[in-house]
């Protein structure tokens, strides 16, 4: 009598092969985090430094505003100064701190030449540098 198989089919197999490529990940992070923090560490050499009062930060640079508005009237530090007396008077900074920073303010409207005749007259003085004041425009626009 011949009622069916009674043979089993066999089922999965257990694997007897460790899957490499989760280990290999873990190895390749490990190596980049290393590779990373290796130079800080080298590079960070404990040093106890003496305390000395010499070694307090000096002031803040000093520095001049000279502000050209709509009609090319130039002020500096907000006194109406004609050519000449600026040319003096910036020349007289630059005496007293060569390293004094200007900071131009000059109005949209105001045309270039006259801009550049200001820049001209602190370069005269010795006052080289130079810096240019604007707003900033909002994101949005």
């Amino acid at each position: 009598m011949t009622f069916g198989r009674l043979e089993r089919t066999p089922g999965p197999q257990p694997m007897s092969e460790i899957n490499m490529t989760p280990l290999i990940d873990v190895m390749l992070v490990l190596v980049v985090i290393f590779i990373i923090t290796a130079p800080l560490l080298v590079s960070a050499v404990k040093v106890d430094l003496p305390n000395t009062p010499g070694a307090m930060a000096l002031s803040a640079p000093r520095f001049l505003s000279l502000t050209i508005d709509r009609s090319g009237k130039v002020y500096l530090d907000d006194r109406l100064l004609g050519l000449t007396e600026l040319g003096a008077a910036l020349r007289i900074a630059a005496r007293l701190q060569p390293d004094t920073e200007v900071r131009l303010r000059a109005d949209a409207a105001v045309a270039y030449g006259r801009v550049v005749e200001v820049m001209g007259l602190t370069h005269q003085a010795g006052l080289h540098r130079i810096g240019f004041v604007a707003e900033r425009v909002p994101a949005g626009k």
